[in-house]
């Protein structure tokens, strides 16, 4: 097994030389790089998903340059370096695992979940939802609010009660559409959707996953539909309905 020390060592040692010697390095702010460190996670995610070992390997690294990377800033105007960086998480983590480095006791993950939404209240949140970040997308934030406040007993007792919240969000849809009102329209969609992502939570689903699963089975059948239309020299344009659900069929068998 390699020196991880040495390993991490040496990724410091190149970012010195990078950001003394490169002119884009030099250049670079934690806002230039801000967008960048999201592209890298949504490059993991997709690694994530593909189970892509050798990709994951990859993006990881390129996210821990990015750590280095903001460290090594900070570290230029005194304002912490990665060793401060480091140190805090150590803390959190230790500070937050009372059942591993202390003396409480738990029963399961429900309870720890539940410990470390408390504990981050006595560190200063004034909210469980405090540490949801607002640049989060929207089916991801859903899910992560949801998480959170069950982690403080704010949830069903059981997974199947949840589907008479479903089915009252999609009545009240059903009257916004008969009403025309567009905005709240919008609404009760939001409503509908907060609902079917807590169904999904319940029953052991992560949404995010599952609806990037059915946009990658949409896009394969999709594109088998239009090579296809392209096999018998038409377009999808001039082709019927019943015509292009004939071939979407087909594609299914081939998921």
């Amino acid at each position: 097994m390699k020196d991880k020390l040495a390993a991490f060592e040496r990724l410091l040692n190149i970012m010195d030389e990078l950001r003394e010697k490169c002119p884009w390095d030099r250049k670079q702010t934690f806002e230039t790089i801000r967008n960048l460190t999201i592209e890298e996670v949504y490059e993991l995610a997709d690694a994530i998903i593909e189970n892509d070992v050798r990709e994951i390997k990859k993006e990881l690294g390129d996210l821990a340059l990015h750590l280095v990377f903001y460290s090594k800033i900070a570290s230029e105007t005194n304002q912490f370096d990665i060793a401060d960086v480091l140190d805090s998480i150590c803390e959190k983590l230790i500070f937050r695992h009372p059942h591993v480095f202390g003396e409480i006791n738990v029963k399961d993950d429900v309870e720890v979940k539940h410990n470390w939404e408390e504990l981050k209240l006595r560190e200063g949140n004034r909210s469980t939802l405090a540490g949801v970040p607002h640049s989060l997308p929207a089916l991801i934030k859903a899910n992560r609010i949801q998480e959170k406040v069950r982690a403080v007993g704010f949830d069903w007792d059981d997974p199947s009660q949840v589907w008479d919240k479903v089915d009252e969000e999609l009545n009240e849809l059903k009257v916004e559409i008969e009403n025309n009102n567009q905005d709240r329209l919008e609404a009760e969609f939001g409503d509908l959707l907060f609902s079917v992502v807590n169904a999904a939570r319940l029953y052991g689903v992560d949404p995010e996953t599952a609806l990037e699963r059915t946009n990658r089975k949409f896009i394969k059948r999709f594109k088998y539909l239009e090579t296809q239309a392209n096999i018998e020299g038409r377009k999808l344009k001039e082709m019927t309905l019943d015509e292009m659900n004939g071939i979407w069929e087909k594609a299914k068998k081939f998921d």
